[in-house]
């Protein structure tokens, strides 16, 4: 399997939200892709990790669905770049679309529109057993949301949690001083 973290600098990006390297590179080993796994990525935003999920699954499938006509735009135009060809970009806003998609092994949602309960109901449809979603999520709403959904579905989900924070430093003067990133919480379920 090629290696992940593609750096975040050899994206093109817009002024379109994007999953930061580091964040990418927990989420495709949490997600545990397979050469011939079928993808879903929901709120794609540029397709960072829609790209670094098809380059793990080379005989596999993409799906990136995006609601933004610039944010589609980006992600074709990466996929081209990065000349990832086993990846479908569908301009939906989800949950949308997902009903027409082929059954899947992994979904990986970075945005949701404020409408995660229905896209969970849809990709739940649509996971296999011992399928992972994997959520990155930026506000603690969202997450709440996620872990509310996941306990009354614990009969048929596993799930953990981490927080991630990631500090860069930033060189001031003579000196190096840590500058934080955002924090995440990833969140990994698994269908039983």
């Amino acid at each position: 399997m090629p290696d992940i973290g593609i750096p975040d600098e050899e994206f093109l990006r817009g002024d379109v939200p994007m999953t930061k390297q580091e964040v990418r590179i927990l989420t495709i080993a949490k997600a545990r892709l397979h050469p011939t796994d079928i993808i879903y990525d929901i709120g794609a935003g540029t397709g960072s990790l829609s790209i670094e999920a098809a380059r793990q699954a080379l005989k596999g499938r993409v799906y990136a669905l995006e609601r933004k006509a610039e944010a589609v735009a980006l992600i074709r135009a990466n996929a081209e770049k990065f000349q990832t060809t086993n990846l479908t970009v569908l301009e939906r806003e989800a949950p949308d679309g997902i009903a027409e998609l082929p059954p899947c092994d992994c979904v990986l949602i970075g945005g949701s529109g404020s409408q995660l309960a229905a896209i969970l109901k849809s990709v739940d449809r649509k996971l296999r057993s011992g399928g992972r979603i994997m959520l990155n999520c930026i506000t603690v709403q969202t997450l709440l949301s996620a872990i509310n959904y996941f306990r009354a579905q614990r009969v048929t989900y596993s799930y953990d949690t981490i927080q991630v924070q990631i500090n860069r430093l930033r060189q001031i003067g003579p000196y190096d001083m840590a500058q934080a990133q955002n924090p995440i919480y990833l969140l990994c379920a698994e269908k039983r």
